[in-house]
């Protein structure tokens, strides 16, 4: 069975961007192509089995196996060599994509304490969405006594929009909380 969120791209999203986008073919409707997943461990210089902790925590998020990061250059200021261990990261494409973007939207977003939304400033100007999340403690997936440390994700939706706009409106449509703007007024 197709997850919900895939189902409800094909039958809500894709006529209502088609209309408000005037798109010719169903092929031009922008769509999620996939979403990518990194915790950075700095930390892992001085601990290496802060590697494994996160390891697990993005698998049990994901419900896929991380790949380690490596450092590219080495920086003599932060003790790190070229090839050293420096955090872990997953791509999901399918049907896994949409079942962690439709857990992250109904679920864990809203566990967040004073929630006012995600930013809508965080587009890289091709319609590709980046979201930094503070704790991974939001997702019900982990149990709270397991976890060693809270870390911070980074989440990159990667979509074939060809502008902010229209990717906005693509994640819009499938349930990302985008924060409203405040007006203000002055006088």
């Amino acid at each position: 069975m197709a997850p919900r969120l895939k189902e409800r791209y094909r039958e809500e999203v894709v006529p209502a961007l088609m209309k408000e986008f005037a798109y010719q073919n169903v092929m031009q409707v922008p769509r999620l192509q996939k979403i990518v997943v990194n915790i950075g461990l700095g930390e892992a210089i001085q601990n290496p089995k802060a590697l494994d902790s996160a390891s697990e925590d993005v698998a049990a998020i994901t419900g896929q196996k991380p790949v380690i990061t490596r450092a590219k250059r080495s920086i003599a200021n932060f003790k790190l060599r070229t090839g050293m261990p420096i955090g872990v990261t997953v791509t999901l494409r399918g049907d896994r994509m949409y079942e962690l973007l439709d857990r992250m939207v109904n679920a864990a977003l809203p566990r967040i304490r004073d929630f006012q939304g995600v930013s809508p400033d965080s587009f890289d100007g091709r319609g590709n969405y980046s979201l930094g999340i503070k704790e991974q403690v939001i997702f019900p997936e982990l149990e709270y006594d397991k976890i060693d440390r809270i870390r911070g994700l980074q989440f990159t939706m990667v979509t074939s929009a060809r502008s902010d706009e229209e990717g906005k409106r693509l994640l819009e449509l499938m349930g990302m909380p985008f924060a409203r703007r405040e007006v203000r007024r002055d006088g």
